[in-house]
């Protein structure tokens, strides 16, 4: 199905969802770094970041390529080559990327959570998305940024229902 492992997500106090990713990507974490924390790294998988203020209470406006979303917020969490987190409004809530070498240097485990209220039916559309985007991340990280006109829902939709059916007591996910 993906190289990109599922995601997972946990509820808290009624419609607080707490998304989890665990990516190993092999690629050294400078690189990593830069395509999850840099106005210039992050077109290449998720969105544009204008502005992007890389510190602590920074400012942050994330505009995605492939619709008409945009949020704006702070930087909540800054430590330069291993942790990036933005609070932006409500409907993206917090996003952390947690950046950890391995393999000697030469890949990257990303811890990625996320936070945010949300129906149930809301986090299976957002697991599908961050899903997507890893996929991208990957690619991006191989030399082949997304081409953000030629973008399609498919591959979106077929992730959601992976996760949909999953969510239902049988027939399990199937990578």
């Amino acid at each position: 199905m993906s190289e990109i492992p599922r995601g997972r997500c946990e509820t808290h106090d009624g419609d607080l969802r707490h998304l989890r990713y665990v990516i190993d990507l092999p690629h050294p974490l400078v690189d990593v770094w830069a395509a999850v924390a840099t106005p210039e790294g992050l077109p290449g998988w998720l969105c544009a970041a204008d502005p992007l203020e890389p510190r602590l209470g920074g400012a942050v406006t994330l505009r995605w390529l492939n619709g008409d979303t945009v949020v704006s917020g702070t930087v909540t969490a800054w430590d330069p080559e291993y942790v990036a987190e933005y609070t932006v409004e409500p409907t993206h809530g917090r996003i952390r990327f947690h950046l950890e070498p391995s393999g000697g240097g030469d890949s990257t485990v990303l811890r990625f959570t996320n936070e945010f209220h949300g129906a149930p039916g809301e986090k299976l559309d957002v697991m599908a998305g961050w899903h997507d985007h890893f996929e991208r991340l990957a690619r991006a990280l191989d030399g082949d940024p997304t081409e953000w006109r030629t973008w399609t829902p498919e591959r979106w939709q077929h992730l959601r229902d992976l996760y949909e059916r999953d969510e239902a007591r049988w027939p399990k996910w199937e990578p």
